[in-house]
């Protein structure tokens, strides 16, 4: 499991995600959409942030017990005050936005591919799942940023959701 270089109360480090932005279009599974890249710095700034991180789109437990809570509890993630909720994966971008369609996040939930792990790596939130034939990939973890500041850490120590949970998250709120 991760070993996290980051706390509570720190300020996180720049980092740079590419996504795809939900259009109606893209309702139609054979539209693909263009990947643009957006900074910590410049997207989170100022704005009250859920970030839930997985080790991979489609993967049994990302897919079926960790990412569908925060959608359906999206409501009560808006009414504590959050501006921004986002899953984020070591996926590339055409895989994180066919996953967020197969999801139906829509516009709720921004599906970021943070590519290669490296802004989790720079925090200590990455796994090496090679032995899987994964590759290096973010932990399973959420946190709560204000205005960039880390201001809840749930990092899973073991395999299953817990601390990086909706239900989780939303009690730290």
């Amino acid at each position: 499991m991760a070993t996290p270089t980051i706390a509570v109360g720190d300020r996180v480090p720049a980092g740079t995600f590419s996504y795809i932005p939900y259009t109606p279009e893209q309702d139609d599974p054979l539209v693909c959409g263009a990947p643009v890249t957006i900074t910590t710095t410049d997207f989170f700034a100022g704005k009250k942030v859920v970030l839930v991180s997985v080790p991979g789109a489609f993967t049994p437990t990302c897919h079926v017990n960790h990412l569908p809570p925060f959608l359906e509890r999206y409501d009560e993630f808006k009414s504590k005050g959050v501006d921004i909720v986002a899953v984020l994966a070591a996926n590339d971008a055409f895989v994180m936005s066919g996953w967020a369609r197969v999801e139906g996040l829509k516009d709720k939930i921004l599906a970021l591919s943070d590519s290669g792990a490296q802004w989790s790596q720079a925090l200590g939130l990455s796994v090496d799942l090679s032995h899987v034939g994964f590759g290096l990939r973010t932990a399973r973890y959420a946190m709560v940023l204000d205005d960039l500041v880390v201001k809840y850490l749930g990092v899973e120590p073991a395999r299953g959701v817990t601390v990086s949970g909706a239900e989780a998250v939303l009690e730290a709120l």
